[in-house]
């Protein structure tokens, strides 16, 4: 635990108690109160690391009675990991997203270990290197949907 930042600390604790249950709602000031943060910080973990590119939906309330709901997405029976996130991606992808999405895919028995790091080598800065951003990001959300593609069919 010596080598985890707080963000770190913080996302395993609300993985953790998600474990337990569908979903989880939490007050933004109480849990930066027992990780001794500041709020923005919760919303930092929440923006970045629940994301729906990695299995979540977040919905939030604001106010006084207002909360944090997180909640991990659950597949309808008749519709494939693999068809969801193709009719969820964006039109660009950052590079630790794209992260996510392979590492979704091969936690779900989808691609192997080594399919998985050729995609991840394929959509990673240092082989696309293009100097902007945008257009990086771009190609990347691009390769991802051919990458899905190829995933849905049998060829």
């Amino acid at each position: 635990m010596q080598n985890q930042n707080t963000s770190d600390i913080i996302e395993l604790y609300l993985k953790q108690l998600l474990a337990d249950q569908p979903n989880i709602e939490i007050r933004r000031a109480e849990v930066a109160q027992q990780f001794n943060c500041v709020p923005s910080q919760i919303n930092y973990v929440i923006n970045t690391r629940f994301t729906p590119e990695r299995g979540y939906i977040i919905k939030s309330k604001r106010g006084g009675g207002g909360y944090i709901r997180i909640e991990k997405v659950r597949l309808r029976e008749d519709q494939s990991l693999v068809e969801l996130m193709q009719a969820h991606l964006p039109p660009r992808i950052r590079q630790t997203d794209a992260q996510a999405l392979v590492q979704q895919l091969f936690d779900a028995g989808v691609v192997s270990q080594q399919t998985g790091n050729l995609m991840l080598t394929a959509m990673d800065h240092q082989t696309l290197r293009l100097t902007n951003r945008d257009a990086e990001d771009q190609l990347r959300a691009q390769l991802m949907n051919a990458f899905l593609d190829t995933l849905r069919y049998d060829r």
